[in-house]
């Protein structure tokens, strides 16, 4: 009997045990079961920029279905960020995402420690201390800039080689909303990787001075087309370059390549191709870190700056989408692909680099050589190049 009873009691002990290690382990991986996400736009998705950035709410429905509630406020203005940024925190949102450049939002997540706050980038965050729920966050646009002036430099080539514009007449335009390091360094990246296809191609920047504004962009993008530009790229908020070029298309030597959103049904003569920021990948894993109660840095996949990061191709946060094959040149796709390549396996430099001087248009004194290059988000998710290539750019106002 003594031997039955103390063979019951290990028997126990061993249940007990297992018991125990299981239940540890489900602590260790306490997934939570339903969480809430909220999305604070600066407009609607009738924008192009924040059409592209909803596609990530999409992106988290279809893959969890019933297990999150997303809460969405829009067209939030930067200063008015206060009190929907309140609303969604106080109806329990775990983590939130913002596409606006509000200071407000750093200063407001240290009142909610327990909520994760998610920020596309809007400075240099490299040497900032923040609290640790707040995170930021932006694709390497400058890497499909880059490929988009390939295929925007490959059309010039053949308009040339077919009598349609001499070489004289390589000029691109490109309509910009502000000056700031974000915008120029992508325009910057646009004109080289057409002068990597055509050297002598120029660029004229017409600034709008407005993010979002159909009609000022279309105004400046017709402006451009006048003073001889024939083909127009963008970093506003609208329809509406897309739409002048469509509408200057008869002429057969005016195209447009796109930003963030496809223009292939507004402007499907015209338009040639478009470059994205894949937002999707950041919010997904950001969402899979919430979840499983990890931090969002040990979970996505990108160039991490403590709690800022990026991507390029590389990590699937920049997209080229809808190549126009009856208007694109023969053999664009080939050129793309062998850029695109080149992101793919890490090299990066040959971007911003040539025999090249760049200013500081707030200070002509600071300039900058790239015979030796610049590597663009080596140090935060945030563009800092910001110097005008005097040999190739030129700035004009709207007539």
């Amino acid at each position: 009997m003594k031997r039955v009873y103390v063979t019951t009691i290990l028997t126990c002990i061993v249940v007990l045990a297992v018991f125990l290690t299981c239940f540890g382990l489900l602590n260790l991986n306490d997934e939570k079961e339903h969480i809430k996400v909220g999305f604070i736009y600066d407009n609607d998705e009738s924008t192009p920029y924040t059409y592209n950035f909803s596609l990530a709410s999409d992106a988290l429905e279809k893959k969890y279905g019933e297990r999150i509630e997303i809460l969405t406020c829009s067209n939030v203005l930067d200063d008015e960020m206060e009190e929907p940024l309140r609303e969604l925190a106080d109806a329990g949102c775990d983590i939130i995402f913002f596409n606006g450049y509000s200071e407000l939002v750093p200063e407001l997540a240290q009142e909610y420690p327990d909520i994760q706050f998610c920020q596309t980038s809007y400075r240099d965050m490299s040497g900032i201390k923040v609290s640790s729920n707040y995170h930021t966050f932006k694709g390497e646009a400058y890497q499909g800039r880059y490929v988009s002036g390939i295929v925007a430099g490959m059309k010039i080539k053949q308009m040339i080689s077919e009598g349609i514009i001499t070489e004289d007449q390589a000029i691109v335009g490109f309509v910009a909303a502000f000056p700031t390091s974000e915008v120029i360094s992508g325009y910057t990246s646009f004109i080289l990787g057409v002068r990597s296809i055509v050297p002598t191609a120029v660029m004229h920047v017409c600034y709008t001075e407005n993010w979002s504004s159909y009609a000022l962009e279309k105004k400046a993008a017709e402006q451009l087309i006048e003073d001889g530009c024939v083909i127009i790229s963008q970093h506003t908020d609208t329809i509406g370059p897309a739409i002048a070029c469509e509408e200057a298309s008869g002429s057969g030597k005016v195209y447009y390549v796109g930003w963030s959103q496809s223009m292939s049904e507004v402007a499907p003569v015209s338009s040639l191709v478009t470059s994205r920021v894949c937002w999707e990948p950041y919010v997904l894993s950001a969402v899979d870190a919430v979840m499983s109660n990890k931090k969002i840095e040990s979970v996505v996949s990108g160039r991490i700056h403590e709690n800022d990061t990026s991507g390029g191709f590389a990590t699937g946060w920049i997209e080229m989408t809808d190549l126009n094959l009856q208007s694109a040149a023969p053999g664009t796709q080939e050129a793309m692909d062998a850029a695109i390549d080149q992101f793919m396996r890490g090299n990066s430099n040959f971007v911003f680099r040539g025999n090249y001087t760049g200013v500081n248009p707030s200070d002509p004194s600071d300039t900058i050589n790239l015979q030796t290059g610049y590597t663009e988000n080596e140090n935060c998710s945030y563009p800092l190049f910001h110097y005008i290539l005097t040999d190739m750019i030129t700035i004009e106002e709207i007539r």
